[in-house]
């Protein structure tokens, strides 16, 4: 579960890691009121930060981050954030963020790394809007460090981040404690990303956390009860909701070609060949992971299709799937009858690959239904490579 900003600096002040005063809004009025309060703090600097609360990056490029020097401003700041839409996303809240004097921004990360089975931290003493740029194009600027689970980030551990980050000395001792805050939360709360950006310097001496992104494992919430009251039903994307009620592992991805497949570990494999292949065919990227499990009945691949096909960014799908268990003709009968089902709904093209279990048979009734939409491919790669091209081509 991804938390909102504002929850992610609740977490943060709840273990102890430095964080500014912020206050949630709904509507122009709650923003005057926060602003009001904010403003007339002891350390106040005389500005506030209204900002948009989306589970999404890119707020401050979509003018969905603005500074307010008065109450009023906060108010019509927030009235012009309210309702945006940022990557897909309506702003229905905004926090209304004490202001900082910025001196130097920071960055950092922890994170699973389940190829190497341990955690990273990753730190940089270059923070802010473009991390992601400068870890493409100046990589050695951002310090990746292990981090091993039976110790976590101790002071050892946080005085090697900052040493590989190339933190000065005289910030050095302030950022190795916040760090170890940053890992309590990671520990405690059962995360699989805490993230910082900027974690900054401020004029006055102090480090601080200005923004926060955290990332909990949903595996975990018989632990903590009290997650439940950081979910909002709201929040989450409509295409995962709707499989969701049709007890379908969906989740939504930024791609145009939709993935079905039986099996998480092959559908996995399925989204590396299929970006792979949009390499080749103008960058286009898989739009979905969908795992049918081991059952291919008619009504389970038409539930999977009608998901995928109402996803206005799909603009191919790409069918995977090995028989086992459930044969391949079982599963050519479910996607034959699942287009029929769907009737005029299914309107973008399938390229289907089925191997394993009555592969024949499979492919059989599929040529025999000679359905305009279905492209048969004999492997996965070149099924990929099909679907990407006629993604791109779209």
């Amino acid at each position: 579960m991804d938390l909102f900003e504002y929850q992610a600096r609740d977490l943060f002040e709840r273990h102890g890691v430095p964080v500014l005063g912020g206050i949630v809004a709904r509507t122009p009025a709650e923003a005057r009121s926060a602003a009001e309060t904010l403003l007339y703090t002891p350390d106040a600097t005389g500005v506030v930060v209204v900002k948009a609360q989306v589970k999404t990056g890119g707020r401050g490029k979509a003018g969905g981050v603005k500074i307010a020097r008065s109450a009023d401003e906060a108010a019509a700041r927030a009235e012009e954030i309210l309702g945006m839409d940022i990557k897909g996303h309506t702003v229905g809240q905004v926090m209304i963020a004490a202001g900082a004097r910025i001196a130097q921004e920071f960055y950092f990360s922890l994170l699973l790394d389940r190829a190497e089975r341990r955690y990273l931290a990753m730190a940089s003493v270059e923070g802010g809007m473009e991390i992601e740029q400068l870890a493409v194009e100046r990589p050695e600027a951002l310090a990746k460090v292990p981090v091993d689970p039976r110790t976590g980030i101790d002071a050892a551990t946080a005085a090697e981040i900052v040493a590989a980050a190339g933190f000065a000395p005289e910030v050095a001792d302030q950022v190795a404690e916040v760090l170890q805050r940053l890992w309590d939360v990671y520990r405690e709360e059962d995360a699989t990303l805490v993230e910082v950006n900027p974690l900054v310097l401020t004029e006055e001496g102090r480090v601080v956390a200005l923004d926060g992104k955290v990332s909990l494992d949903a595996n975990a919430d018989f632990r903590h009860p009290d997650h439940a009251e950081l979910a909002d039903p709201s929040a989450d994307d409509p295409l995962e909701s709707r499989a969701k009620e049709k007890d379908l592992n969906y989740v939504k991805l930024d791609g145009e070609v939709g993935v079905i497949g039986n099996g998480a570990g092959l559908v996995m494999s399925t989204l590396d060949v299929v970006a792979y292949a949009g390499e080749h065919h103008g960058g286009v990227k898989p739009a979905n992971f969908l795992d049918i499990g081991g059952g291919a009945s008619a009504e389970v691949m038409a539930a999977g299709l009608d998901i995928i096909l109402s996803d206005p960014q799909v603009k191919s799908v790409f069918v995977n799937v090995f028989g086992g268990i459930t044969a391949c003709d079982a599963v050519a009968n479910g996607i034959v009858a699942a287009l029929g089902i769907l009737g005029d709904q299914a309107t973008k093209p399938l390229v289907v690959r089925l191997d394993g279990n009555n592969v024949v048979a499979g492919r059989r009734i599929l040529r025999d239904a000679n359905h305009p939409l279905v492209t048969l491919a004999e492997t996965m790669d070149g099924g990929a490579a099909e679907a990407a091209r006629l993604a791109h081509s779209a």
